[in-house]
């Protein structure tokens, strides 16, 4: 049995990750429908390495006939159509922000708790965590398998296409009007990014964080445990493409080196890559492309009775976003539907 699948934002960063993604997957697929605003529709995008699909207006589509929604076009669009493809009996699986924190449904990651996925049936949605999140609960998980968790300090250090295809332009435009003595103003960033750092992501909340930093600690409680302490100081790089953080964290009980490289050695989606002596370690422009969640510099945090540190990075446009959502769509077509 196929299935029919909407892909939803397809002509953005994401969206043709997801339809990329999405042909490489194990969901059989019987017909795709790439949907985007009515100034994108008539537009070709790819699916697969030989097939395109012929963009449709999102506004006119009935999702009756789709089974399956990928969706990744902004929050504001998702809360208008998600609920309306919900009540069609298209299962969405969310990229955006929008239902994340919603009781009624399920924030998953496959290598994490995808028993969760079980609760789409409330409103036919599934909500697809923040990329930061992803790659941070992936890393935590087989940790917390063998020793519980106390206490995360996390710090991201953020690529561009995280804020999507413009923040990528932008980098762009300023490094290039840099070299040519030209000014270029920030549109999509706060301040100038090119050669520069910015530690602000998102819009400033009441206790002093931006909402980047939130949802890292409201989304690794929800996907993991509640009981978990988190602190997060999440920064926009001059990167196009890759998160990485650097992770400090506190266990109830001793946890040696050791225990902690073989149990991540040996977790599903992680692959570590550990080798300071040979400089030989994670990096954005290496893991772009790929679809693990790479962890580097594992040792010791002596300033806690038992903490470990590590390096974790990951492609955002792929495991952070649009490979995470297909795998929650092969894991809802196998076990679900």
């Amino acid at each position: 049995m196929g299935y029919r699948v909407a892909v939803v934002g397809a002509t953005g960063a994401v969206g043709r990750q997801l339809l990329a993604g999405l042909a490489e997957s194990s969901v059989p697929v019987d017909e795709v429908f790439a949907l985007a605003s009515a100034r994108s529709a008539g537009k070709s995008v790819s699916f697969g390495e030989d097939d395109t699909v012929k963009v449709q207006d999102l506004a006119k589509f009935d999702f009756s006939k789709a089974d399956i929604g990928l969706f990744s076009p902004g929050a504001s669009v998702s809360a208008e159509f998600a609920p309306k493809a919900g009540e069609a009996g298209c299962i969405v699986i969310d990229n955006t922000s929008k239902f994340r924190m919603d009781p009624d449904v399920p924030l998953v990651v496959p290598e994490v708790n995808p028993d969760a996925i079980a609760g789409y049936t409330a409103r036919n949605i599934i909500s697809n965590p923040n990329c930061s999140t992803i790659q941070l609960v992936v890393a935590l998980k087989p940790l917390h398998d063998i020793v519980p968790i106390r206490r995360v300090v996390v710090s991201t250090y953020q690529s561009v296409s995280g804020a999507g295809q413009e923040g990528m332009d932008e980098l762009f435009n300023q490094t290039k009007a840099i070299y040519q003595v030209q000014e270029y103003k920030p549109k999509k960033m706060p301040h100038r990014i090119a050669f520069n750092v910015i530690p602000q992501i998102d819009v400033l909340m009441p206790d002093g964080s931006y909402k980047e930093e939130w949802k890292m600690v409201e989304e690794t409680k929800k996907i993991l445990d509640p009981a978990i302490q988190v602190i997060a100081t999440c920064v926009r790089v001059p990167v196009f493409v890759g998160h990485s953080e650097a992770v400090y964290v506190e266990f109830e009980e001793e946890i040696t080196v050791e225990e902690a490289r073989d149990a991540l050695d040996n977790a599903p989606g992680v692959v570590v890559l550990d080798r300071p002596e040979d400089n030989l370690y994670a990096m954005p422009v290496d893991c772009a492309g790929e679809d693990a969640v790479y962890v580097s510099r594992i040792r010791r945090d002596p300033t806690v009775p038992h903490g470990i540190a590590m390096w974790v990075v990951s492609d955002n446009l792929r495991k952070g976003a649009a490979t995470n959502a297909v795998q929650i769509a092969e894991a809802l077509v196998e076990t679900y539907l």
